[in-house]
């Protein structure tokens, strides 16, 4: 099994830069933020390891909610330049080739940066402006480019064989399909080696070992955060503001180009240790779901998402959010409110201005109109997102990975007959 990371880099602009700095991320795209692979900055196609990447400027559109809202906020935050991206591998190594792959192209991007200089080590700057993120969704953990790469393949040289002998007896293609597959070069699948399957089991036993430790402290204290939750519940204000049209053509000109689309959010979380604590607490949760329980396909029923990521900002006062998912925006949005609201409103429940909830997990998403304004008003556009496979999306992933599992088995009878109905 393929180990898998991600990385958030981030650090304020330079006064200014702005202007310049879009123009500059411009050029690396081939359509209104698509990257082009093999871009003069940085050539993400020649780093084999990304999944996803993206660099966006992090201007929150909604900081001045804070003046309404909630006058315990500052109202200004530094606007930054973020690098985020998914990969194979380990941190250390994926570091050393990006900068070998880009070095110069990053040090003219970071450069807009207010302290990144000429002389400055890459790679230790890179490493010092890591921020942690508080919670990562992978769709199929252990699934690495190779692997998709080539079960992808694989589907191209079946799929081409079939169509090319149109027979309906299963046993007769068989043969033909076995020579077209064998022509595909297959590298063995991966098992995870056993110290990061010892970690994975510490990490998924220190949950309920914490619940029961704190089992006293939670009965003890599940009252009165009930009567706190509600009253804030029932008093923290609402904005849902009509969503300006302008803005939208600007963002939907960004989404459609392939069938993933990339999405980008940030926002405040609402003042106060008790909402701050409990978005911390939550979003831990979330993680440690996404890691052991969530792993193989699907976020609860929700099967459309690459990869997802959130990430707190300005000593936890903003929380920043990255999806990489397929179909549309509208579609996509659908899915969770009709699928699972429940978990909208755990995620997000805690920003300002959030949809009025019940009971942290009842209303909010269900709340459709003022939700879906809410998150109009807090997306912001992604200035350069690349993916490593335009075209194929989490289904034919899976597909292609039950395609691979079904050759090497070498089926017969109704399961060579179910294999090839995949095809």
């Amino acid at each position: 099994m393929i180990r898998q990371g991600h990385i958030f880099i981030a650090s304020p602009l330079r006064f200014g830069v702005r202007v310049e700095l879009e123009r500059t991320l411009a050029s690396m795209t081939s359509s209104p933020g698509q990257a082009e692979p093999e871009n003069w900055l940085v050539p993400f196609g020649r780093l084999k390891r990304i999944h996803v990447a993206r660099f966006v400027v992090l201007d929150d559109p909604s900081l001045r909610d804070r003046i309404a809202l909630a006058e315990s906020l500052p109202v200004t935050e530094p606007v930054r330049l973020a690098f985020i991206a998914d990969y194979d591998g380990g941190d250390a190594e994926f570091l050393e080739a990006l900068a070998v792959v880009a070095g110069p192209g990053l040090r003219k991007i970071f450069g807009f940066c207010i302290d990144f200089e000429p002389r400055t080590d890459l790679i230790a700057w890179m490493r010092a402006h890591r921020c942690r993120t508080a919670a990562n969704y992978i769709n199929w953990r252990g699934r690495g480019t190779r692997q998709i790469a080539e079960e992808a393949a694989l589907h191209r040289a079946l799929r081409a064989a079939r169509l090319a002998h149109r027979t309906e007896d299963p046993e007769t293609l068989w043969p033909i399909l076995a020579q077209a597959g064998q022509a595909v070069p297959l590298t063995p699948l991966q098992k995870m080696p056993l110290l990061h399957r010892l970690g994975d089991i510490a990490h998924f036993l220190l949950l309920p070992v914490l619940a029961l430790v704190l089992l006293p402290l939670i009965v003890l204290g599940l009252l009165p955060f009930v009567l706190l939750l509600r009253r804030r519940e029932k008093t923290d204000p609402v904005l849902a503001p009509v969503p300006d049209r302008e803005r939208n053509r600007m963002l939907s000109a960004q989404e459609d180009h392939d069938i993933t689309n990339q999405y980008s959010a940030i926002g405040s979380l609402k003042p106060g240790r008790f909402r701050r604590w409990l978005a911390v607490v939550i979003l831990w949760v979330i993680g440690w779901g996404a890691r052991h329980i969530y792993r193989k396909g699907r976020l609860a029923r929700v099967n459309t998402i690459h990869f997802a990521s959130w990430t707190f900002l300005d000593d936890r006062r903003r929380v920043y959010f990255a999806s990489n998912y397929d179909g549309s925006r509208e579609a996509y949005n659908d899915d969770f409110i009709n699928k699972v609201a429940f978990g909208l409103n755990l995620s997000f429940s805690n920003g300002l201005g959030y949809p009025r909830t019940d009971w942290l997990i009842r209303g909010g998403a269900r709340r459709e109109e003022d939700f879906k304004r809410y998150l109009f008003h807090h997306q912001i556009p992604t200035q350069v997102w690349f993916k490593a496979f335009p075209g194929l999306s989490n289904y034919d992933m899976a597909r292609n990975a039950r395609i691979r599992a079904g050759f090497e088995a070498r089926p017969r009878g109704r399961a060579l007959r179910r294999w090839i109905a995949e095809i």
